[in-house]
């Protein structure tokens, strides 16, 4: 298992120290780091949230933040404006980084992110076998995968049952394409992939969803195309590309309820029927719980997982 410097570089050494020191269901299950100036660091575990002690008596100053901030971006804060316009970055282990700051403003659009005043690492993780209690739904009776979508709202692990449910499908002999574009789901780093995803799927990371869906259909054939995040107007064309080329959909859509879904830029997709099964997430009692799967009229087909 990769140590935490490896897969956060930057931190101060006495942080990694006091996480590694964290009673052990917490050190396991750590979900957010949170740096802000002027305050001390919480972690935030599956057990409830932590503050480093060497924090409380010094706690976090701009040139510390600053320090974390160029080793983040590898020195060349140049390089990142554009994830920066969009209020994140994401790390080769696939863990997103969130900023705050001031905004540089041209026009009616972000340029990018200055005098970073806060960060959020929200940490990425591989949890095998936790989409086997939803397959039983997901299947027909000839063993023929139902398009499906995974609602959720954020911090609930749509993300992780993603990555699960595309290793648990390659290892069922399917095809799999995943359009990887913030490396959120695979972390494709220089020296391959952090995460298993069965080694019968390809991953494009770093395209834009509605470019990339296509390039995966056209290049690699997949059987199912896999991608995180849909919602916008733009996805409806790669995923009807799909539907009409026998490709099953699998995605991942913020929201918490059928209608919030339906509302989204892919909504009227959903009222069609493209998505023959919707898999509900929460985070109660913890992150990750099925709440319910149901088909694409909202008609309940298993209840919490």
């Amino acid at each position: 298992m990769q140590r935490m410097e490896e897969l956060i570089p930057g931190l101060p050494g006495e942080w990694y120290d006091e996480m590694r020191d964290l009673p052990q269901e917490a050190a396991g299950s750590i979900e957010e780091i949170r740096v802000k100036t002027g305050r001390p660091v919480y972690v935030y575990c599956g057990s409830g949230e932590y503050i480093l002690g060497s924090t409380r008596t010094r706690p976090v100053d701009k040139k510390m933040l600053n320090n974390i901030c160029n080793s983040l971006f590898n020195h060349s804060v140049y390089a990142y404006q554009e994830e920066l316009a969009n209020g994140y970055i994401t790390l080769d282990s696939g863990f997103r980084i969130g900023f705050c700051g001031r905004a540089v403003v041209e026009g009616d659009r972000v340029k990018t992110l200055r005098d970073i005043t806060s960060l959020n690492i929200r940490r990425a993780r591989e949890i095998k076998g936790i989409s086997e209690r939803c397959f039983p739904y997901t299947l027909d009776s000839d063993g023929r995968f139902y398009n499906t979508l995974i609602i959720s709202p954020p911090k609930c692990g749509k993300t992780t049952l993603l990555r699960d449910f595309i290793r648990s499908l390659s290892d069922r002999g399917f095809r799999v394409g995943v359009c990887d574009e913030r490396n959120e789901i695979a972390g494709a780093g220089h020296t391959g992939f952090c995460y298993d995803l069965g080694d019968r799927t390809d991953v494009l990371s770093g395209c834009p969803k509605e470019k990339g869906m296509m390039m995966l259909i056209r290049s690699m054939a997949p059987d199912i195309l896999a991608t995180d995040e849909i919602g916008r107007e733009e996805d409806c064309g790669a995923i009807s590309s799909a539907v009409t080329a026998g490709i099953g959909l699998l995605t991942t859509i913020h929201g918490g309820s059928y209608e919030d879904v339906l509302r989204s830029g892919v909504g009227p997709m959903v009222g069609k029927g493209v998505f023959q099964r919707l898999i509900f997430l929460t985070n109660r009692p913890r992150t990750g719980t099925v709440s319910e799967i149901c088909n694409w009229k909202n008609e309940r087909v298993a209840g919490r997982l």
